[in-house]
């Protein structure tokens, strides 16, 4: 018996046009964070240019998977919790414990983060207090749920983002030869992990699965739209991934051929900012970290809303409630975002629990390979439509992906294990 439902064009009109600021570049710059901006500057810093060709790779992968899961969406109707709750109770127990613990330690690093940015910038007020002021600033945008607002909101930081970086990057004057030799993939000596990160890093967490729901508030909800979704995709990550390819080069023009080394943490951007600083004058320097701000702030207002979205689904679904109570702006969906904001509070002041870090490190290692193996059983079968079903090329792509986050996912368990 087949289990799903046929999602039919019935709103009719001029077919939908696309434009740069949709739902893909939120879905894209919410998953590029400090962590992640880190993660490349190291890897440019030790190898130069030679993990270029693992930038392109991690654009490839996150198209490949953002696609799916709004093809799903707007093949059915259907949010992707609908979907993986098809697929078996297991994936509620896995999902459920996940986003709960996730938020809270997410929550205290996002404002961490941007509070590490805004004490560089503003040194008036201290680390912890500006990433509590940001916590409760991104509260308050995303409260009432109105998509047209944070989207807005979101496109302003992603061009502080860009701009910033990619003049960072030009400033550096790049060596274009050894950018082309680094699309030859290979993986020099102790340069795996890096590898694993710079592909993961490239616009890649939760958020990637929040895709559909962006779709729906963004009024986008039928296959008509199934052609401008994946321009909307494929264009946004092309130009995170250009955001990612400047980081690349600002590490290895600035910091492998100088061998500086920067600190593996949210400061090396500070560190970052203060070589700019010295090299090409505090204008530069100051700049650099109004993009580092826009990057931290842009992930913190993403997961405030998005993920969400995803918990209210959820909790409407596990209690067996209409979509109003799943709805943006809707009693779940203001309870995540406390959930996000005030006990993360509490753990920046008093520090993080081992067990809490611990157990955040090992269930989310796991979600990227969760996303997708479950996109691949979801669009192989009856639960879309047939012709929106994976094609061998998408099957091929997702399971490499799969693949490649499984390895992830090991070395990330390690890395919690011994952290802990």
């Amino acid at each position: 018996m087949s289990s799903r439902t046929d999602q039919r064009d019935v709103d009719g009109g001029a077919p939908p046009r696309w434009r740069l600021l949709g739902p893909g570049l939120v879905v894209a710059a919410t998953g590029v964070g400090a962590a992640d901006l880190v993660a490349t500057l190291v890897a440019g810093s030790k190898y130069g240019y030679a993990l270029l060709w693992a930038v392109v790779l991690g654009c490839v992968m996150k198209i490949v998977l953002v696609e799916g899961a709004g093809r799903y969406s707007l093949a059915t109707g259907r949010t992707i919790f609908e979907g993986w709750a098809t697929l078996g109770r297991w994936t509620s127990w896995y999902f459920g414990p996940y986003i709960t613990i996730w938020g809270i330690v997410y929550g205290a690093a996002a404002m961490a983060g941007t509070g590490l940015a805004l004490h560089a910038l503003l040194p008036f007020l201290g680390v912890k207090a500006w990433g509590v002021v940001c916590g409760l600033l991104g509260a308050a945008l995303v409260w009432t749920g109105r998509y047209g607002i944070f989207e807005k909101v979101l496109g302003v930081l992603v061009l502080l983002m860009f701009v910033t970086m990619v003049g960072a990057a030009v400033v550096t004057l790049p060596n274009l030869p050894d950018m082309v030799g680094g699309l030859v993939p290979r993986i020099p000596d102790g340069a795996l992990v890096n590898v694993l990160s710079v592909a993961g890093g490239v616009g890649g967490t939760i958020t990637l699965a929040a895709y559909g729901y962006w779709l729906r508030e963004k009024g986008w909800s039928t296959p008509r739209f199934m052609r401008v979704m994946r321009i909307d995709n494929t264009v946004a990550y092309v130009v995170t991934g250009i955001f990612v390819l400047a980081t690349l080069i600002v590490g290895a023009e600035l910091l492998y051929s100088a061998r500086i080394a920067v600190a593996t943490g949210d400061e090396g951007l500070l560190d970052l900012s203060n070589v700019l600083e010295d090299r090409y004058g505090s204008v530069t320097g100051t700049v650099f970290l109004v993009g580092f701000f826009a990057a931290a702030m842009s992930s913190l207002l993403g997961v405030w809303n998005g993920v969400s979205l995803m918990f209210a689904d959820f909790v409407a679904h596990a209690r067996q409630e209409g979509p109003q109570a799943a709805a943006a702006g809707g009693r779940y969906y203001k309870a995540y975002i406390v959930w996000l904001t005030v006990p993360p509070i509490i753990l920046i002041y008093l520090g993080k629990p081992v067990a809490l870090i611990l157990a955040y490190g090992v269930l989310g290692a796991f979600f990227m390979p969760f996303l997708a193996v479950t996109l691949l059983w979801i669009l192989n079968t009856d639960r879309v439509p047939r012709e929106w079903r994976n094609k061998l090329p998408s099957n091929i792509a997702m399971v490499l992906c799969a693949v490649a986050f499984a390895a992830l996912a090991v070395n990330e368990v390690a890395k919690a294990i011994a952290g802990a």
